[in-house]
């Protein structure tokens, strides 16, 4: 037993243990090197697949010509070599936007007059003066694709000629005409409003309309006149004619693409390459076999040549009544949700409201102050924040919030109408029926005591 023990048999010293301790140690230290040369080869492996899992997001707007140029950016990222996800009509300008600083985006196709105006509030802005702007919140901008699509008004071709009308100045001596505007064009900083001031335009009736559905309505003379994209192949379809700006309202809307400076090199490369490659008469023909074959895919596959069977999955329109039930259930869905929210939370609320008091007024005014948010600027506020961006939860608290105010005040309302000798008398049932617990409660504690 003891020979096996070094210390008890004459075997190293403790000195020469330390030491031999030590060189163990030392070959230890030696090999943590290596261990983390490994373990950082790791991680940077995971994080390259993980990065490279990741597809780039892609965003477009509610109307042809963005769903045809994203779907450009689509394939020419997928040639690249990039993962990339299309998110087809996302909304209007704030959204994309919004979605795009806030990173529920990385690109999405843009024009230049609408970043300057809309966007960056800084109307008449130089390209440079542009770029310098978005690179300080972290944006970077293409080199415009080669085409200007910029607004116009636009009218049916028999009406125009039977009235005489060939500019916008035309208008203003013909009030009874009724015009068909976009609901983003009615907001805009470079739309309806300065437009109207700059023209000095009054006319009878100003509705406001789907992009889309504006069409069919000039088409069935429900409307006179309709704002519109120059490059839009429906221009033709419809046998409309385009009013002359004369005074030369509208600024540039040269396209380009908008993407986040964190994209990759590879990516980024990719979309400067679409610059300058799209004339105006080309993104017409691409718009209107858009809207032909109602396949946005196979527009932009026109753009890059038919030969090469890229896309190879057969398009399948959805039919109508399929359309409809998915979004008049997803709408249920959202307004279910919302509404039980806003009854759990506006109940209670209401019945505080009732009693009247400083917190009765400031729950009213609270409710009521988030009533007027424009519901545009609501979601402009909640995309951009971590837990919301471009998605249900987002729908469902703005909803909600819009719901509070209806359930808060009418609660309030009916508990305040109950006529007081009626809350009297239920005040005074329940202090007898509150008496009556308590005493049971003394019995109850006093038989225990006795027994």
């Amino acid at each position: 037993m003891n020979a096996r023990d070094p210390t008890r048999s004459g075997g190293l010293s403790p000195s020469r243990q330390l030491s031999g301790a030590r060189g163990r140690t030392a070959v230890y230290v030696n090999r943590r090197p290596g261990s983390r040369r490994s373990l950082i080869i790791l991680l940077v492996l995971l994080t390259t697949f993980s990065a490279s899992a990741e597809p780039v997001i892609i965003g477009s707007k509610k109307f042809t010509e963005s769903y045809v140029l994203a779907e450009i950016a689509k394939r020419s990222l997928e040639n690249a070599g990039t993962n990339v996800e299309h998110r087809q009509g996302m909304g209007g300008t704030i959204i994309l936007w919004e979605a795009l600083r806030g990173g529920g985006i990385d690109v999405y196709p843009e024009y230049t007059g609408t970043i300057a105006e809309e966007m960056l509030k800084q109307p008449r802005a130089s390209i440079a003066q542009i770029r310098n702007a978005l690179s300080a919140q972290g944006i970077a901008m293409t080199d415009d694709l080669g085409f200007n699509n910029t607004y116009a008004l636009v009218m049916r071709r028999d009406r125009s000629e039977q009235l005489g009308l060939k500019t916008i100045s035309d208008l203003r001596a013909h009030r009874e005409l009724k015009f068909g505007l976009t609901h983003e064009f009615l907001e805009r900083r470079d739309g309806w409003r300065p437009l109207s001031e700059r023209y000095q335009l009054a006319p009878s009736e100003v509705l406001g309309i789907d992009h889309a559905l504006g069409y069919a309505a000039l088409a069935k003379g429900e409307i006179d006149v309709k704002d519109a994209y120059s490059t839009d192949a429906k221009i033709g379809d419809y046998g409309l004619v385009t009013l002359i700006d004369d005074l030369h309202f509208f600024p540039q809307y040269k396209a380009v693409f908008l993407y986040r400076k964190a994209l990759s090199p590879q990516a980024a490369h990719a979309l400067n390459e679409l610059s300058n490659s799209i004339d105006e008469a080309r993104m017409i023909h691409l718009n209107s076999e858009a809207e032909r074959t109602k396949n946005y895919a196979a527009a932009a596959q026109q753009f890059f040549g038919t030969t090469d069977g890229a896309i190879t999955t057969p398009f399948v329109s959805e039919t109508f009544r399929n359309k409809l039930l998915r979004w008049v259930t997803r709408h249920l869905e959202l307004a279910g949700i919302s509404l039980l929210l806003a009854i759990i939370v506006g109940l209670p609320l209401g019945i505080i409201a009732s009693r009247g008091g400083a917190i009765g007024h400031v729950i009213l005014g609270i409710t009521g102050v988030i009533q007027t948010i424009p519901s545009l600027a609501l979601l402009a506020l909640l995309v951009p924040l971590p837990f919301f961006g471009i998605s249900a939860r987002t729908a469902i608290v703005a909803l909600f919030l819009y719901g509070l105010l209806p359930i808060v005040r009418n609660t309030a309302t009916g508990l305040q109408d109950i006529p007081r000798p009626l809350r009297d008398q239920n005040e005074r049932r329940h202090q007898h029926w509150d008496c009556y617990a308590r005493r049971l409660n003394r019995r109850g504690r006093i038989r225990r005591t006795n027994h």
